[in-house]
């Protein structure tokens, strides 16, 4: 009979690690599997009509990629052993992650995503912006913005602390907001999809009146590029609103949002 997995110890050793293996295993197939089909689409399959919607025309060397490729395993497994944390706790009856949809009304799967990616962005936004203390950002965010040039492999690229300031506010949004396992999954799948876009160095966000609405108020590759290129602002994980709240939004993104080809 095969072993029942809930039955087990997560917090035994040997299963912590195994938990932790099998976790690190789903992070980086996420994100060889986001990044890898974005990287091919826009910058292969699709690179004659994409070209012109391109923010830097040089592109990212081989070393870079290599770099980011390393950096961005470490962040892997330190996401992995985090996740592997929570399963701990979610175990020991300490998180609000639930199995049966009926405990809660239908319409609380979405607004408790809703409502982790708005906490998520708070915590990021002014953790991002302590990252960029002087005293701080040598050590903890430098390796981040080694990649001058982003592509969709900069996305998970971070020095392993701040991947590890990163990675903890998960445990703590599913320790006091109730959210279903599929609500958990999704909301981590949201976050790497937006950070792959995000660092793409193509503008996707199309120019119509919908594209332009949304590329204002959600963070795009365009306004990314920003932070890359001028460090002083936006700071934004996946919306633009505390950057606009605390006037931290590059004053010449506006204009060369509405100026994509």
């Amino acid at each position: 009979m095969k072993p029942d997995l809930l039955a087990l110890d997560f917090a035994s050793i040997p299963v912590f690690i195994g938990l932790s293996v099998g976790m690190f295993g789903v992070v980086v197939l996420r994100y060889v599997l986001l990044s890898g089909i974005f990287h091919w689409y826009f910058y292969h399959w699709k690179k004659d009509v994409w070209l012109h919607r391109k923010i830097n025309r040089k592109s990212y060397s081989p070393a870079q990629f290599k770099k980011e490729i390393a950096w961005s395993m470490l962040t892997a497994m330190i996401f992995g052993i985090i996740g592997a944390g929570t399963a701990v706790l979610w175990q020991k009856g300490y998180t609000q992650i639930y199995l049966e949809t009926q405990q809660f009304p239908w319409y609380w799967l979405p607004l408790s995503i809703a409502l982790a990616m708005l906490i998520h962005e708070t915590y990021y936004y002014w953790l991002h912006r302590w990252m960029h203390q002087p005293s701080i950002y040598k050590w903890v965010h430098k390796i981040h913005h080694d990649s001058k040039i982003t592509s969709a492999w900069t996305a998970f690229s971070f020095h392993p602390i701040e991947g590890l300031l990163e990675a903890l506010i998960m445990p703590c949004i599913v320790c006091v907001v109730p959210m279903h396992v599929y609500a958990v999954l999704t909301h981590l799948s949201i976050m790497t999809l937006t950070a792959v876009i995000n660092h793409l160095d193509i503008e996707i966000y199309p120019k119509n009146n919908w594209g332009n609405h949304l590329g204002k108020y959600m963070i795009g590759a365009t306004h990314h590029s920003h932070h890359h290129k001028y460090y002083r602002y936006n700071f934004g994980l996946y919306f633009t609103f505390w950057d606009k709240w605390a006037k931290t939004e590059s004053p010449k993104f506006k204009e060369e949002f509405e100026q994509r080809n």
